[in-house]
């Protein structure tokens, strides 16, 4: 009769605190006779099981049924996960941009590779426009890094005095990205000197073949062009003996050897 009335309890109950209040009563019972050894064994193997069940559903509603709840639902949707779709193509990037030299080597020693490369992100923004108004994810995608890490590290410039956040909270509203700004002069003077950026893109360089750029420095010097000295006799020994050390020995004629 108990071992029932046990059974039937233990199978409807999904708090842990009163399995362990049934695994002591049934031990109770055993000691008193009321229930046999197969019994005891049998309902004590069915509460192990029925933890195993309860124990990941476990809420302190079950654990405690006086306690009271209160649920709080957002008003917002739920925030998807930003996953990268190309994790080689991010790291790559974010070592191109945190071994480009964002920060006086000085104060770019306290900080990882992937915060480096979340805080050059900020650097380019605050020289464009004065701060940075980026939201952590788009920091984290441009550097090629997680929000986490995009997050640590403006708070750990913060902490380090290089920085300042200004949060702008809304009430019932999704919150505006904070504004970041720079306050370490040697930072600044940094990114004031061009540190960290190339202003010059690679389309922009004009690239000029070596005869013109020698035909422009021998006039500017006052001699011939190089074009002009390659006829005579004497350029065409030159450029034989750059080539091969044979006539290294001829051209000594004249001249005393060292011996």
């Amino acid at each position: 009769m108990f071992a029932v009335q046990f059974e039937a309890a233990i199978s409807g109950t999904k708090s842990l605190g009163r399995l362990d209040d049934y695994s002591r009563d049934i031990w109770k019972a055993w000691g008193a006779g009321a229930v046999t050894d197969t019994e005891a064994e049998r309902l004590a193997a069915l509460i192990e099981s029925r933890k195993a069940q309860t124990r990941p559903l476990d809420t302190v509603r079950n654990r405690a049924p006086h306690v009271a709840i209160h649920i709080s639902q957002s008003f917002f949707p739920p925030k998807r996960r930003q996953v990268c779709p190309d994790r080689a193509a991010a790291m790559e990037r974010r070592r191109r941009l945190a071994f480009s030299g964002p920060m006086p080597p000085a104060i770019a020693c306290r900080f990882t590779t992937g915060a480096l490369a979340a805080l050059r992100i900020v650097a380019d923004e605050v020289r464009a426009s004065g701060r940075c108004s980026l939201s952590l994810s788009e920091i984290a995608a441009r550097a090629g890094v997680g929000i986490t890490t995009a997050r640590s590290a403006i708070r750990e410039a913060s902490r380090e005095g290089l920085l300042t956040i200004e949060e702008r909270r809304r009430h019932r509203r999704p919150n505006l990205p904070n504004n970041v700004r720079i306050i370490s002069r040697e930072w600044l003077a940094w990114i004031s000197k061009g540190g960290g950026s190339k202003k010059a893109k690679p389309t922009d360089i004009e690239i000029r073949k070596p005869s013109v750029y020698a035909e422009e420095t021998a006039a500017l010097r006052g001699g011939d062009s190089l074009s002009s000295r390659s006829k005579g006799k004497k350029g065409a020994f030159r450029g034989k003996r750059r080539l091969s050390p044979e006539p290294l020995a001829s051209s000594s004629k004249g001249m005393p050897c060292g011996r």
